[in-house]
């Protein structure tokens, strides 16, 4: 194995496993490559699911994928680490100390040689410096926060509900800021949350002693997306009585409280950001790479680094450029699954002696969930390129299907098809809301 070309691959998000998984499958089962994955969390879960992790109405348990398994049925090898430095000249990434839940090292420090070096550590949240963020925000950028998220989550439905039971006043205030996809849909999933504990003993709390706001500095959530998307999902948050308060600045967050920008302090015992990405800070000090102003590393349209020829960056926390637009690849599931995909074949021709393979990104579209109650969403159309609106139970199976896609890049059709049965299966047996 030490005479083969080594790929390593930083980061077991959407993009980095299922690059390892393909690469394992076609070049590490033939021993045409030695391939390792390199991720300081021993399991996956696909990260356009952590706000469903966060408020219970999925099971990560069920859904996770332990690294050290899939590389084994993949052919591909795993290092539990986080990347904390790099030798460019001496092709070696500097693998930080793993340390236990109680500070003990339980692996020093390692180099790793690679022949070609793929980073993709995805992002993180991006507070933009406000004041009091950090201190006494909630973030979901990790399977960790998220399950952290929920069991705070239940401690403050308990604590209410107890409260309403002694006649005291016992009105719960949520804020999330932010209304990208990630901010609308945890709104709708905590609503659906709030209306479902009560079923599970919580009687003396009512859905409506829930107020759950979501702050956006844009004139309209989504701004990212097409107007009559944002139109639609505005509708559908008020329809759950979620408050929608657009073209509100943050301008702190208190213990208690969200100041905004005009001076008005709304209360908020939990405080969720979920405004911007950036990519992680380390990738700025990585032997001198290039990157932009939000950490990500500036690569050409091959998705190679423009400092070093051996080393790519795919997903979030790379600046990929799009052929006749001034804007980069943005940071979105989509593009992270095409960019594997493109970069699996580069990797493969290199081997051959061919030409890398230039990554052009297709836009099929948006879906917002939320949650139980509809799907709004437009597709983009493969000839004309407009976009179709599209809703309910038909926006619904396209969004599942997102999921059910990378699950098929991950295990195949078959072992997807009998994941799909066992999900069945888990659902009518177990209650609606995850409880612990």
């Amino acid at each position: 194995m030490d005479n083969l070309p080594h790929i390593v691959v930083v980061g077991g998000g959407a993009g980095g496993l299922e690059l390892v998984t393909s690469l394992g499958n076609k070049l590490g089962k033939k021993r045409k490559a030695r391939i390792t994955l390199v991720d300081a969390g021993l399991t996956h879960v696909w990260k356009p699911l952590l706000h469903e992790v966060a408020s219970g109405s999925l099971d990560a348990s069920a859904n996770e994928i332990n690294y050290r398994a899939h590389a084994r049925k993949h052919h591909y090898e795993f290092q539990l680490g986080r990347m904390s430095g790099l030798d460019r000249r001496a092709k070696k990434l500097v693998i930080a100390p793993f340390h236990d839940e109680e500070g003990m090292e339980v692996v020093p420090e390692r180099h790793i040689r690679y022949d070609t070096l793929v980073i993709a550590v995805g992002s993180t949240a991006n507070d933009f410096g406000t004041p009091g963020a950090q201190e006494n925000c909630l973030f979901l950028d990790s399977l960790k926060q998220a399950r952290r998220f929920h069991n705070l989550m239940l401690n403050a439905f308990l604590r209410k509900n107890h409260e309403a039971l002694q006649g005291k006043e016992h009105t719960l205030n949520i804020s999330i800021i932010g209304a990208g996809a990630t901010g609308v849909e945890l709104a709708a999933e905590l609503r659906l949350a709030s209306r479902e504990l009560p079923v599970y003993g919580m009687n003396h709390l009512k859905s409506s002693d829930v107020s759950i706001s979501v702050i956006e500095a844009a004139e309209r959530i989504l701004p990212a997306l097409p107007g009559r998307l944002s139109a639609a999902a505005t509708r559908e948050l008020e329809r759950q009585h979620v408050k929608v308060l657009t073209g509100q600045p943050v301008s702190e967050v208190r213990e208690n409280s969200v100041i905004m920008k005009d001076g008005t302090e709304l209360p908020s015992e939990m405080t969720i950001w979920a405004a911007g990405i950036k990519a992680p800070a380390f990738l700025a000090e990585l032997d001198g790479l290039e990157v932009n102003r939000g950490n990500q590393l500036v690569v050409e349209q091959t998705l190679q680094t423009t400092q070093d020829v051996d080393i790519f960056a795919l997903g979030d926390c790379a600046a990929c450029p799009q052929p006749d637009s001034d804007r980069p690849v943005p940071p979105r599931a989509q593009a992270a699954h095409q960019q594997a995909d493109a970069l699996f074949k580069t990797l493969c021709n290199r081997l051959e002696g061919k030409e890398d393979v230039p990554f052009v990104y297709n836009d099929h579209g948006s879906l917002i969930n939320f949650s139980r109650y509809t799907t709004v969403g437009n597709l983009m159309g493969n000839l004309s390129g407009r976009s179709m609106y599209i809703e309910g139970k038909v926006a619904r199976l396209f969004y599942v299907s997102l999921y059910r896609m990378h699950q098929v890049a991950l295990h195949g059709v078959v072992r997807t098809g009998i994941i799909w049965l066992m999900d069945k299966i888990s659902r009518a047996m177990h209650p609606r809301l995850k409880l612990h």
